[in-house]
């Protein structure tokens, strides 16, 4: 895998590509806009050209966005869920002017209204985002969630539903969360659980989907439902689960991106890079 962690735009957006770069990272992930408003201003074209010459000196492999996290599809007809639609399409036309291959999206939660209601949401609201959004080549990576709550995505077939039903699917990508998966009840700590878990990606929407991970170790066990991310080798996962990982030769050039806590010196993304490039073996 390509190592990487998530940045701080702060600043600038392309100062998320300098803190990454300094941080050792090989692959950056950056929220396009503030990710607990709903809305956010245009690049000017000096950030886009700070961006530009920060992307051209080529120290890094790949970057791709994540949603704000108020974005929720899920929801039934309400201002919120309008919110969300309007926010998702701005997004995606911000990653459009950053080049953005995808960007990330929790899939969202049903409120109490029930799966299947929820899933029927999320397609539609998806369908009216690639509509408004037909021009971009943008793809929207669904995430699997930890199904704390009402969330959907806790379950492999949740992503595989919103595939076989929207309009676009090719606008369609996967991006899976170490953590998530086994707060949600994969048990990917062995060769034989991850395995598994991948045969059931590739039967359900195809292995060639997923174009990233999130690779963070769970304060909550298995099958916990609890979303708290965790330094590598530190929680319920452990050290030698990201060992399987970070080897399988399916994914030796995908993405592999940290979300773990940090301070704004980076040390501990520093650190948990070293941790990850420490497991993979030699050529």
């Amino acid at each position: 895998m390509k190592f990487g962690a998530h940045m701080s735009t702060a600043g600038g957006i392309y100062k998320a590509l300098q803190r990454g770069v300094t941080a050792g990272c090989e692959v950056v992930q950056i929220f396009v806009k503030n990710n607990m408003q709903w809305f956010g201003k245009p690049y000017s074209m000096e950030d886009l050209r700070l961006y530009a010459n920060e992307l051209a000196a080529g120290k890094l492999a790949a970057i791709f966005g994540h949603t704000g996290y108020m974005i929720n599809l899920g929801a039934q007809p309400c201002e919120n869920r309008d919110k969300s639609i309007k926010a998702l399409i701005q997004e995606i036309n911000f990653a459009t002017d950053l080049g953005l291959p995808f960007i990330v999206l929790h899939p969202g939660s049903h409120l109490g209204k029930g799966e299947a209601e929820g899933l029927k949401q999320i397609v539609a609201g998806l369908n009216e985002v690639f509509q408004s959004t037909k021009t971009s080549p943008v793809r929207v990576a669904l995430e699997n969630t930890a199904g704390q709550g009402s969330c959907l995505g806790r379950e492999l077939k949740h992503l595989a539903h919103i595939f076989d039903r929207v309009k676009s699917p090719k606008r369609l990508a996967v991006c899976l969360d170490t953590c998530h998966f086994l707060a949600a009840g994969y048990d990917i700590r062995s060769p034989k659980g991850w395995n598994e878990a991948m045969q059931e990606a590739d039967a359900l929407f195809g292995i060639e989907q997923i174009v990233a991970f999130h690779l963070n170790d769970s304060k909550g066990d298995l099958g916990s439902h609890l979303d708290r991310h965790e330094h590598i080798g530190k929680g319920k996962l452990g050290l030698e689960a990201f060992r399987h990982i970070v080897n399988d030769p399916r994914f030796k050039n995908h993405p592999g991106c940290l979300e773990t806590p940090k301070e704004a010196d980076l040390k501990e993304d520093v650190e948990n890079l070293r941790v990850l490039r420490s497991l993979v073996k030699a050529k």
